[in-house]
């Protein structure tokens, strides 16, 4: 589990409408002022996305917080000479 969530100011997310169609899977509002300043803070602080969950507490209660996933770095591509060469892979295959 996260050890510290940390929320975007003027953002909130809901549960859905008990009446709305199936295919809304939840309700967000935002209040443009304060979510500017926080997305602003976050360009100065030299991000370029910031990714949100959208969540449901224990409680029920649905909020949003900021995705703390990082994915692996890719690894170093192969050099040519260690690479298969297509007539290596050729000799094997049965004609």
């Amino acid at each position: 589990m996260d050890k510290e969530l940390e929320f975007p100011d003027g953002l909130i997310v809901k549960a859905p409408n008990p009446n709305a169609p199936s295919f809304v899977k939840a309700s967000i509002s935002i209040k443009v002022a304060e979510l500017g300043v926080w997305l602003r803070g976050k360009q100065k602080a030299g991000e370029e996305w910031v990714n949100l969950d959208v969540k449901e507490a224990k409680s029920g209660k649905w909020y949003a917080s900021v995705s703390t996933f990082k994915p692996k770095e890719k690894e170093a591509p192969t050099p040519a000479s260690k690479r298969a060469r297509v007539s290596d892979i050729e000799s094997d295959v049965p004609f």
